[in-house]
């Protein structure tokens, strides 16, 4: 059965089922033939979704909302691919190639009759999309850099000095005069900078990203066609 253009516009996005009923993955485009008929989808069959493989719209139909295609599920997968959100039309190669997989006949576009005096006039439509691809890489790297550091620490050291109390008769206590050689010590002591170096973690840094949309102007050509007619003045409608 072919289907109807509500059926069609509804296609996108909806789950595709094969002849037994499998789910096989999900609607991602629709290609029309030469006349503007509906003749193949492609299948989103991938985990992520970004794997579209071609099914044939022959024979199918419409069940509960779903498309159900006449072939297997394991022959839609192996079909030929495309790449997801494409706008390319197919070309012969990929044409003869679907047919060949599906062992379908191709029949040769048909010729929509011409009336007498009629010509067909056509236009080129421009047709703006989008393709994602790679515009550089983001690298986070860390290295080491040596850098001086100036401070202070306040250090201890013993000064020694000489202090004299005189003894007098109140203070003397037991002391004896004893004259001779003697010497005494005292050990003196002093702090000095020490300097320990650690690591310690003080910061987390990662690569992160943000989609920025964003218009772009696109400057394209088209071609259309245009009628004139030369028609000899005897035969030329007075208006």
């Amino acid at each position: 059965m072919r289907l109807t253009d509500e059926q069609v516009r509804s296609l996108y996005g909806q789950d595709v089922q094969d002849q037994a009923g499998a789910k096989i993955g999900k609607v991602g485009q629709v290609w029309a033939d030469a006349e503007g008929y509906p003749t193949w989808v492609s299948v989103k069959t991938g985990v992520m979704g970004h794997h579209e493989s071609m099914a044939p719209l022959v024979d199918a139909r419409m069940r509960d909302g779903r498309l159900m295609v006449a072939h297997d599920k394991a022959m839609v997968k192996s079909a030929p691919t495309v790449q997801p959100d494409t706008d390319q039309p197919l070309n012969a190669e990929q044409t003869a190639q679907l047919f060949a997989h599906y062992r379908i006949q191709q029949q040769p576009p048909r010729q929509a009759p011409q009336s007498a005096g009629e010509v067909i006039r056509s236009e080129e439509r421009l047709r703006v999309g989008t393709q994602s691809q790679p515009a550089g890489k983001a690298v986070l790297r860390k290295y080491v850099v040596t850098e001086d550091v100036h401070t202070s620490v306040p250090v201890e050291h013993d000064e020694a000095y000489v202090q004299r109390e005189p003894i007098t008769a109140a203070n003397a206590g037991n002391t004896r005069a004893d004259i001779g050689e003697s010497e005494q010590e005292m050990t003196l002591r002093a702090e000095r900078p020490v300097v320990g170096k650690e690591q310690v973690p003080v910061e987390r840094v990662r690569l992160a990203k943000d989609e920025v949309v964003q218009d772009q102007p696109v400057d394209e050509q088209v071609r259309h066609e245009e009628v004139e007619a030369n028609i000899p003045e005897p035969s030329r409608r007075r208006r």
